[in-house]
């Protein structure tokens, strides 16, 4: 009997398949690239759905139970898209004992966000860390990848309405430039 080892087709016909696929051939469709292709998925797509997670562990002949594990288990996986902009709150015991709490309750009170979750407007995903590995900068938190140290939750929120009314005015300014304006 001839063994082929056949390959799932992508849930959609989207070019970024592409990309994953490679990340998948380039480890021989190993088992031991579920996290690097997990990986691969959440920055083509932004977030990892419940088609895309099956067909990765079909095409790594994995049982669909341990890709979920996987991708459940670690923080940096979101199983629904993420906001415009990214606050990571550090609640590990240096930064709780220095105010993440508090933080976290101005943030939710500023933009009405809970911890998982993206406000209405798509602008900001709430997320929180168990330990950044940044205890002496304790309270951190990271917006859009930048870790800010020694945070209070008025400079918090500052931050994150700089960064989330930012954008609309980039924009504006980028629609004048193409109106001749």
């Amino acid at each position: 009997m001839v063994y082929r080892n056949r390959h799932p087709d992508p849930p959609s016909d989207d070019k970024r398949w592409l990309i994953i696929n490679a990340t998948m051939r380039r480890h021989g469709y190993q088992a031991d690239a579920l996290i690097e292709t997990l990986h691969t998925v959440q920055s083509v797509f932004g977030y990892l759905d419940k088609p895309t997670i099956e067909f990765v562990a079909d095409s790594l002949s994995l049982p669909k139970s341990q890709a979920y594990g996987v991708a459940t288990f670690y923080h940096f996986f979101s199983m629904k898209p993420m906001g415009a902009h990214s606050c990571v709150v550090c609640t590990g015991t240096a930064c709780y004992i220095k105010g993440s709490d508090a933080i976290m309750k101005s943030i939710t009170n500023a933009f009405d966000v809970t911890d998982g979750e993206t406000t209405a407007d798509g602008q900001l995903s709430l997320l929180t860390a168990r330990c950044l590995g940044a205890c002496g900068l304790a309270p951190a938190v990271v917006v859009d990848g930048q870790v800010l140290a020694h945070m209070t939750p008025e400079t918090t929120v500052d931050a994150l309405e700089n960064v989330t009314q930012a954008a609309p005015a980039e924009e504006q300014a980028e629609e004048r430039v193409s109106d001749g304006a």
